[in-house]
């Protein structure tokens, strides 16, 4: 079942058309990759769908709902969240501190009813069990984030600032994970890792869409893949059919080798 429905979707930067017309389904559980050289308008999909990028025309739907240009806030409310292109790291704080920003939406759920708007405000001690268990699920998927919770996160590495941008978008609790280049600038070995712990995290019953450059990385582990050329989908398909057109990766998204 798709718990995101994007169609006919059309984003403009001035007057450059970024995104032109696309179709995507992500199914719940699943996870999906948007692939493409720089300029495809992979990021600028991904971005549209947290609401960062205005839409121009087009509908995006999560959970039944069209949630094209509302505002960044209400959309990580309904449980979908980002890990930003460039990591983001807060400086100033530790590890565990920028983990705990990113449960900053546990503490207000909006909530859309038949009849009105509403706002639950969860107890205390009911919101603290919430991230308590949160906390536990990121330390598992990555235990130096959890030996290094009292550090400055700045001192990290970039394969552990990675870790710990991923971290805290699943402090939101996310229905939706979304990776934006989460392999950028990393060591081979530290990619391999890093793509292994998304693996295990959509085994762990959350469903993430990924935008990439690394496709021979991504296809390895993506239940489906769209690969994008200046604005427009040329190709999808699961990842093991993508990874094994070899004239497809080659013509779009480079060697795999």
């Amino acid at each position: 079942m798709a718990i995101l429905e994007i169609r006919d979707l059309i984003i403009d930067y001035g007057i450059i058309r970024a995104v032109k017309g696309i179709n995507m389904d992500v199914n719940e559980g699943t996870i999906v990759a948007i692939l493409g050289a720089n300029g495809a308008g992979k990021s600028t999909t991904i971005r549209s769908i947290s609401g960062i990028v205005k839409v121009k025309s087009g509908k995006i739907h999560f959970d039944g709902e069209n949630i094209v240009n509302k505002d960044p806030f209400r959309i990580t409310a309904m449980g979908i969240v980002q890990s930003p292109e460039g990591r983001l790291i807060l400086n100033g704080l530790t590890v565990e501190e920028n983990l705990l920003v990113g449960a900053y939406s546990i503490k207000k759920r909006i909530i859309e009813t038949s009849d009105e708007t509403g706002v639950i405000m969860l107890t205390k001690s009911s919101r603290n069990t919430i991230i308590k268990g949160l906390l536990d699920e990121v330390y598992g998927y990555f235990p130096i984030l959890h030996e290094r919770r009292k550090q400055q996160a700045s001192t990290l590495s970039g394969g552990e600032q990675q870790m710990l941008a991923i971290g805290r978008a699943l402090m939101g609790n996310p229905k939706l994970l979304l990776l934006d280049e989460p392999s950028l600038g990393l060591a081979p070995l530290i990619v391999r890792d890093i793509f292994e712990i998304i693996k295990r995290i959509k085994e762990q019953g959350r469903t993430i869409l990924i935008v990439e450059q690394n496709a021979f990385q991504t296809l390895k582990i993506a239940d489906y893949g769209y690969i994008l050329a200046l604005g427009k989908i040329v190709s999808e398909g699961s990842g093991e059919k993508l990874l094994k057109d070899e004239q497809l990766v080659n013509a779009y998204l480079g060697s795999s080798h």
